[in-house]
């Protein structure tokens, strides 16, 4: 089995880039840059869709995307596998891992043994990676723990093979081929991520993605206390909570990232316009902070009048505004 590197990052996803690619000789590959190569910034409220009985909300991008765009902005040959059978994922899985392969899978994090209880709940794009085996147990570098970890063959196959929406289907990926990377290379992988996000968080049809999501959300949260009741109104935005910043990094803490993403570029690209954009998307992140707070408030019985829930909205219109400036500013730059 060949030396592996656990990395602790804030977001799955971001982790399993970070340490696949390093692993394979790419050092100048950090969090930030992975992150804005692959325009993970996003956000989108599904009113069709429901998650835990709450509303379906992303700050990123589809899962599996930050991954695929920053290998290939890198010219990273790439290797994906979705199964129907687990006896057969788990074969390829073992075939892999004795060739020395390290690979990332999606999993579901309801039956991760290794994750506290409050952290338990049904969501199936989480990523991990394993990089190898002893015995009858998998050893497992999930970047959101501080250590590595170890999962026993039924653990791994019912995650990886876990029910409901995104469901991960055994999905297994890894790098198989990775050339010198230019400079040149590294400029274009960033100048097309961020108008990738201009496009993503301006440009996209309707009322449910990007900044014009953020303001759809801060019309549902108005009427929520009326429509649903205030118990049922606060659980809506305990599971909004939820997804900010329990799921990876969630709103706020994208946002932080994305602002380091920005600095990095500033200092790549020789364009000190990023980096004062960079202290808009900052400015975002402290916001979406300060909502999750107020939102909580409400969610556990402190804050219970309609001006509560009208102060969540206005605090995502806000965030809306403070998006858009930075976007607008961004799809201004010439690369």
């Amino acid at each position: 089995m060949s030396e592996f590197t656990h990395h602790q990052t804030a977001h799955c996803e971001n982790g399993v880039t970070v340490s696949l690619l390093q692993h394979h000789g790419v050092d100048f590959i950090t969090e930030p840059l992975a992150f804005g190569m692959g325009s993970g910034l996003f956000y989108i409220h599904i009113p069709f869709m429901t998650v835990n009985n709450g509303p379906a909300i992303s700050f990123r991008t589809m899962p599996g995307a930050i991954f695929k765009r920053t290998c290939k902005a890198l010219d990273v040959k790439v290797e994906r596998k979705k199964f129907k059978d687990p006896k057969e994922a788990t074969r390829f899985l073992d075939e892999k891992i004795s060739q020395g392969i390290q690979v990332g899978c999606q999993v579901g994090v309801f039956h991760l043994p290794y994750f506290p209880k409050e952290y338990r709940f049904h969501f199936n794009a989480h990523n991990l990676i394993v990089y190898g085996k002893e015995g009858d147990r998998y050893l497992v570098s999930d970047p959101v723990m501080e250590v590595t970890t170890s999962l026993s063959t039924e653990e791994l196959e019912r995650v990886r093979f876990a029910k409901g929406a995104l469901a991960p289907k055994g999905h297994i990926y890894y790098p198989v081929q990775v050339g010198e990377i230019t400079q040149e290379q590294i400029r274009r992988g960033i100048a097309k991520g961020i108008k990738r996000n201009c496009r993503d968080m301006l440009k996209i049809p309707g009322s449910i993605a990007g900044v014009k999501g953020i303001v759809y959300t801060s019309k549902k949260i108005r009427g929520w206390r009326e429509k649903l009741g205030p118990r049922q109104a606060g659980l809506h935005l305990g599971q909004i909570v939820r997804m900010q910043e329990e799921i990876g990094t969630g709103g706020g803490g994208f946002r932080f990232l994305y602002a380091a993403f920005l600095e990095e570029a500033a200092v790549i690209m020789q364009n000190d316009q990023l980096a004062s954009i960079s202290e808009t998307m900052t400015k975002a992140g402290d916001l979406w902070r300060d909502s999750a707070l107020q939102m909580s408030g409400i969610y556990k019985g402190r804050l219970t009048e309609q001006k509560d829930f009208d102060a969540c909205a206005d605090l995502l219109v806000e965030i809306s505004a403070v998006e858009k400036e930075a976007f607008k500013e961004l799809a201004k730059i010439k690369f």
